[in-house]
């Protein structure tokens, strides 16, 4: 079992983030905010996902002022994405938001960032304080020679401290590189040396397949080391998938459930019915079914009921055929033509 990093609690909204809690999965919006009908669309589609905070950007004024309709009809938690206009922060200060992304780095001026902090504190609004490699201090850059984990890491420091001497402590960090080895030093540095609570992904990841490995692997690793409170997988894709790339990586770890759990063979020759074509099948119609069940689709003999005893329900897979089962036991013998439509059928009937 993991044993998580202890940390202090923050909260954006009613979502509560550290301190045990359950490591909350985040998103971010790629529609313009203005728009506010299809932002508040792709914000309904993530929640039921399960994404359980979003960040909208609001680089213009135009989408400051769509804010105060956006966090009214949103059923999760919003975070206004502000980067280089205190100007725009302090409009989306007056819109109702729970949370605010600052990246200090960008502003770079001490003197607003702690008058955002003293309205932030006023209104309860949570801050997420954002360091990356791209926007990294000169001083850290000229110090290190490049954005290392432990440029990386000084900088979070840092600015964490200046968060807490002018008397502000509800926000989080966020410290992102594109480099795995190198974020991971940087949260490693960081958790080592605070209790704030720590967002953690890989930015800028990558498309699709390969941000998802990529991802997995740099989070997949800190949060095995305990380093973890809130995740967003970064990815140059549909949203959807960051959050689904999410949980995949956290149930594997054993640190939530969401959903189903497939756990299916690989191809190989001993397969007689086409097991891809089935697995997609099942986790298309599965998709956006809560329950905490763990399904076994086996493609042949070898790996049958016997290597699936965990699952709570699957299938057994022969020759044009399988053995539908329920904790190990065969219920009933199914075609390949029938085996999905039963095995989902199965499951939804499954308190």
């Amino acid at each position: 079992m993991i044993e998580r990093r202890k940390t202090r609690p923050v909260y954006v909204g009613n979502v509560k983030i550290g301190d045990n809690a359950p490591i909350i999965v985040q998103s971010m919006t790629d529609t313009k905010t203005r728009d506010i009908e299809s932002t508040l669309n792709q914000i309904n589609r993530l929640y039921k996902a399960g994404c359980e905070i979003i960040r909208v950007a609001a680089p213009i004024e135009e989408d400051a002022k769509a804010l105060p309709e956006i966090v009214k009809n949103s059923p999760i938690p919003v975070i206004a994405d502000i980067h280089f206009s205190p100007r725009i922060a302090f409009l989306a200060l007056e819109s109702g938001i729970h949370g605010i992304r600052l990246n200090p780095g960008n502003i770079n001026d001490k003197g607003k960032i702690k008058e955002i902090l003293q309205e932030c504190k006023k209104k309860n609004i949570a801050v997420r304080l954002g360091v990356n490699s791209g926007s990294l201090e000169e001083r850290l850059l000229e110090k290190y020679g490049y954005p290392s984990g432990e440029a990386l890491a000084e900088s979070a420091l840092y600015w964490s401290e200046f968060f807490e001497s002018v008397g502000f402590y509800n926000f989080k960090v966020s410290i992102k590189g594109s480099d795995v080895l190198q974020n991971i030093k940087a949260n490693q540095i960081f958790a080592e040396k605070t209790d704030i609570p720590l967002h953690i992904g890989i930015t800028e990841a990558g498309p699709g397949k390969k941000g998802s490995i990529k991802s997995s692997v740099g989070i997949g690793i800190l949060l095995y080391m305990g380093i973890g409170d809130t995740v967003r997988v970064s990815l140059t894709a549909d949203p959807e998938e960051e959050v689904e790339t999410a949980y995949s990586i956290l149930q594997s770890l054993g640190l939530r459930r969401k959903g189903i759990e497939i756990i299916s063979c690989p191809t190989c020759g001993r397969i007689e019915v086409n097991l891809p074509e089935i697995v997609s099948k099942v986790e298309e119609k599965l998709k956006y079914l809560n329950k905490p069940l763990k399904v076994a689709i086996m493609g042949c003999v070898v790996n049958a009921i016997g290597e699936a005893k965990e699952a709570d329900i699957g299938l057994a897979c022969g020759n044009k055929s399988a053995i539908l089962f329920k904790k190990g036991q065969p219920i009933k013998r199914v075609s390949e033509e029938e085996m999905v439509e039963e095995l989902v059928k199965e499951i939804k009937n499954i308190d």
